[in-house]
C-alpha cells in the first residue's frame, strides 16, 4: 500500500517513521483557510484540506491502494489562535504570553484511503492542555535565537529543548 504524508513537518515525519518503514511526503499548496472558529473543528478542517488536496492530485480509479494523512496543529490561549509566528518578535510575544500559564494545543488529523477501488475518509482532533513554568526573558530570547520557534504553532516545540519549560501536560503528549 502506498502511504503518503501530506505535510512537510519534520515532527510528523518522525512520528510516521515509527509506524511505517516507507512512505512519501507530498505537500499541497492549498490555501489553509477555514470558516470554523472552534479550535478542534478548525484543525480538523485544515488537516482535511491538506489531505484531500494531495489525495485528489495523486489518486484516480487506476491507482494502487493508497493512504494519505494530513494534520494541523494550533495553540489556543485566551480565545486567541496562535499559529506559527511570522517573525522573532512575534515568537517572543507568544512565549511571553504563555509563560506561567496553561494553554490548549489542538491537533487535527485527516486520513483518506483508497482501497479496492473505493474511497473513504475520516478526521478527528485531540486537545492537550499544556502548562508552562515561568520563563524569563533571557530563556525566551535564547530559544528564539535558535530559529526553532518560527515553524511551530505557538512558537515552541514540546519535543525539543523547550520541553524543560513544560510544568504539566493534561492529555496526549504526541499531538
Amino acid at each position: 500500500m502506498r502511504v503518503v504524508l501530506a505535510s512537510g513537518s519534520p515532527r510528523r515525519r518522525e512520528l510516521l517513521k515509527k509506524i511505517y518503514d516507507e512512505f512519501e511526503i507530498i505537500t499541497s499548496d492549498v490555501i489553509e483557510e477555514t470558516t470554523e472558529t472552534e479550535p478542534g473543528k478548525m484543525v480538523e478542517a485544515l488537516s482535511k484540506l491538506k489531505a484531500q488536496a494531495v489525495f485528489s492530485d495523486i489518486v484516480n480509479e487506476n491507482s494502487e491502494d493508497t493512504i494519505v494523512i494530513g494534520a494541523d496543529t494550533i495553540v489556543y490561549y485566551d480565545s486567541e489562535v496562535l499559529l506559527k509566528p511570522k517573525d522573532e518578535e512575534e515568537a517572543v510575544a507568544m512565549l511571553s504570553m504563555l509563560s506561567d500559564r496553561t494553554h490548549e494545543v489542538y491537533t487535527g488529523v485527516s486520513i483518506f484511503v483508497f482501497k479496492a477501488g473505493k474511497t473513504d475518509s475520516f478526521s478527528f482532533n485531540v486537545r492537550t492542555d499544556v502548562t508552562f513554568y515561568y520563563i524569563d526573558k533571557y530563556d525566551i530570547a535564547e530559544y528564539v535565537k535558535t530559529g526553532s520557534p518560527l515553524d511551530k504553532a505557538g512558537a515552541y516545540g514540546i519535543q525539543d529543548e523547550f520541553a524543560k519549560h513544560v510544568a504539566k501536560i493534561d492529555g496526549e503528549y504526541i499531538v
